[in-house]
This record gives C-alpha cells, structure tokens and sequence, in this order.
C-alpha cells in the first residue's frame, strides 16, 4: 500500500485519488476549497461522472480515501503528491499556471519526508523544471524531491474506464529512481509505461489532444463538402476508419469539440508556438473551423425557419459538451444559444444533468425537466449533445407537439431517410 496526496479534486484529481484508492493505495485528497472538501466528506461529489460517486464511497468506506483541506495533513505519510489542479487559458491563450505555483509552493512548506512530485495536470512544456524551482526556494529546509511528469488521458463520460485501462502511461523524468517509482504505482493498470524526460511528456499531452481536435475540425470542413457534392459524412467516417493508419475515432462530424482540454490546449500549444516566433497555422485553422460550425448551426436553423429567428421558439437537446457530463466548460450549447437569443428567438433547453450547470451560465435559456415539455410548441428543434436518450426519444410525439416538424440534428443521431419519411423537415451535418 502506497501513500499517495493528490492535489485538486476537479475531474483529474478526484478520478485519480479514487482509482489508486481501489488499487489498493491509501490516499488522501486535498482542495482549497473548503465546501467542497465538505461536501465530498458527505458523499455529494463536485461533478458527474458515470460511477464515480459509487467509487469515491467504496474507498471512503473501506478506509482508503480521505480529504482534507490541510497540506500538513495530506503530506503527513506521503511518499507521492499528485498536482492536478486547473490550468485554464489566460487572456491570450496560455495556460494560467497560478494553481500549479500555489499547489507546488505549498508541497514545499508542509513536506515532510522525501517526495516524488508528479504533474498531471496538462502544464506548456518546461513546467516541470519550474515547478522544481519553486519547490527548492520555499522549502524551509532542503529535503530530497523529484518533480516527474505524468499526464493524464482522460474522457469526461469515461474517466474511470480510461483510467484503470489506459491505451498507455507517459512517464517523464531524467531521474530513473524516481521514474521507477511511478512506473511501478501503475503497473497494476497493466498498460505499456512510455519513460521519457519531463518536456518530451509535456508535449506528448498537447500534441495528442490537438492531434485529436485536428481530425475531429477535418472532419467537420469535409462535412460542408459531402453536403455540397451529395455524399454522406458518417459513411464517409466508416469508410476512413477501416484504414489502420486512421482509425476510427474522432471522425464524427457535427457541432465541434468543447470542454475544458482540446480548446484550451489546442490554444496553449498556438501560443507556445508563437513565443517561439513561429506560425502555428494548422492550429490555427484547427480551431477557426471548430468555432464555425456553432455559427453554422444557427444560420442553418434560421434558414429552416424561413430566414428569421426572431420570435421563434427554438428547444435545445442537450447543453453539456459532450453526454455523460455536466460540464459546461466551453460548450457548443453557450454560443449556439446566445446566438439565437441575440437574433430574437426564445430558447429551451433540456439536459439529462447539466442544467443546473447552465442555469447561471444561460440565465436567458428556460430549462425544462422533459424532453416532451420542452418541444411543445417549439418552432424548430436542435439535437446539440449526443445523448443516448435522445436517440429513443418518441419522435411521432415529438412531431405532434412541435409547432412545425423542423429538426436540425447537429449530431447526427437520426437517420435522414427515417426522418424525412415521419415528414420532418430534417437537416444534419454533412449528410
């Protein structure tokens, strides 16, 4: 059993300090915040993720997970400290690393005994040599660390899933005991360990998720063309993702990505670029196509509605980015529904379970408990998240309680034909 703190319990570091508790690990979860450490001690997790609230009790209940709002606390027994705080964009697309400094400097003051310090927070690359510095200069005496880089590959809806069976680890450090180390707290996972140098690691994050954007933004600008010459997008997507080289992942076409990483380290890895005095045109491009398709999706509506919004009431399905969270973060759903709010339209909104998210986020958007509840007398509707529910929805209902049968499915959840035949006026993307 291996002493562990981990640093943050947004969705990195709760799913982290959960999952190496069932490993078998005795840890302890640490936060500034201290209603949520509360509210975590009472069993009410901070976010929703599939299984994670059972998880987190389990552990609680067997012993091995604890939180606490006390760095002397958490540090008391640890052999390792997990960082895994936010690192949200600045005002110019780099990362604000005011977190990291904070979580960093406080190991610092209240470590008691030799640390491996690892980062798992997606940090631009060099910052585990500044966290190192950090940690030197405020220890009120020198004892031994080692800052390792470890980052994390997780999907919101799948966290733990992508956790205890991970394609693989990254490990970055120049220190082979250190490295060891963590390799060996993972090597339960039974996945292949990549041993590197800390800035390798760094950028193995970035360049995966901006790899990743990259083909789901193709895809989307492909869309257009399939539209135009008659072909279908997600055909398309299966045909493509036959080929080994491609895969068949990330090739939905349909509202872009959001959330809390593709766009902020698509953005941070733009940035890094041009402090170096270069032009990151792909990236560029990456994320200009992406925030297209939300001004796409409303003009195609309005076309829909005989080219006006104004007065018209348009229902949302979904609001969370992606399905299987509440997160709001940068969703397709914000800018899709300021955008037909400022063109005159009402807007409503049902979610499985992010609408009390969005509440504060679209204070213009009335939310409804039912899918049923809320399209009637809607003008038009748009599937914006991709939840199963929706795909079971009684669409003859749905039909009956719409003002006039117009669909725009933004996720391509239905098929045109089946729709066209129930007398929808159906759109979807790049189909």
């Amino acid at each position: 059993m291996k002493q562990i703190c981990v640093v943050g319990v947004g969705y990195v570091g709760l799913v982290t300090a959960a999952c190496f508790a069932d490993l078998g690990n005795r840890v302890t979860a640490l936060d500034v915040d201290e209603q949520r450490v509360e509210n975590l001690k009472k069993g009410i997790m901070p976010i929703y993720e599939p299984g994670l609230e059972e998880l987190v009790k389990r552990n609680v209940n067997a012993g091995r997970i604890s939180f606490t709002t006390s760095y002397k606390e958490a540090l008391k027994n640890a052999e390792y400290a997990f960082i895994a705080v936010g690192t949200p964009s600045g005002s110019d697309g780099e990362a604000d690393l005011q977190y990291v400094a904070a979580a960093a400097k406080s190991i610092a003051e209240n470590m008691a005994a030799p640390l491996v310090i690892i980062n798992k927070s997606t940090v631009p690359i060099g910052t585990g040599d500044w966290v190192a510095d950090i940690v030197k200069g405020a220890q009120p005496k020198q004892m031994k660390f080692t800052v390792v880089s470890c980052p994390e590959f997780l999907r919101e809806g799948s966290a733990i899933a992508d956790f205890m069976s991970p394609h693989r680890t990254v490990i970055g450090s120049l220190d082979k005991e250190a490295a060891n180390k963590v390799a060996h707290l993972h090597l339960p996972l039974r996945a292949p360990i990549v041993i590197t140098d800390l800035r390798t690691a760094e950028m193995i994050k970035y360049a995966s998720n901006a790899f990743l954007a990259t083909k789901i933004s193709f895809m989307n600008e492909l869309a257009d063309l399939c539209e135009l010459v008659g072909a279908d997008v997600k055909e398309v997507a299966a045909g493509m993702g036959y080929d080994a080289r491609i895969g068949r992942h990330f090739l939905d076409a349909g509202l872009g990505w959001g959330g809390s990483c593709f766009p902020k380290d698509v953005e941070a890895l733009a940035f890094m670029a041009k402090e170096k005095g270069l032009n990151p045109r792909i990236l560029n491009d990456v994320m200009e196509v992406n925030y297209d398709r939300r001004k796409a999706a409303v003009a195609h509506v309005e076309k829909m509605l005989a080219g006006s919004l104004k007065g018209k009431t348009v229902g949302l399905l979904g609001l969370a980015f992606k399905p299987n969270t509440d997160d709001m973060r940068d969703a397709p759903s914000i800018d899709i529904a300021e955008a037909l709010v400022k063109a005159g339209a009402k807007v409503r909104a049902y979610d499985p379970v992010a609408m009390e998210v969005a509440r504060p986020i679209l204070p213009a958007v009335d939310m409804f408990d039912d899918p049923y509840k809320m399209a009637k007398d809607c003008d038009a509707l748009m599937v914006v998240t991709e939840w199963n529910e929706f795909k079971q929805l009684d669409l003859e209902k749905v039909k009956s309680l719409l003002k006039v049968p117009i669909i725009y499915d933004g996720r391509n959840i239905y098929d045109p034909k089946i729709m066209k035949e129930m007398g929808f006026t159906y759109r979807a993307v790049g189909r």
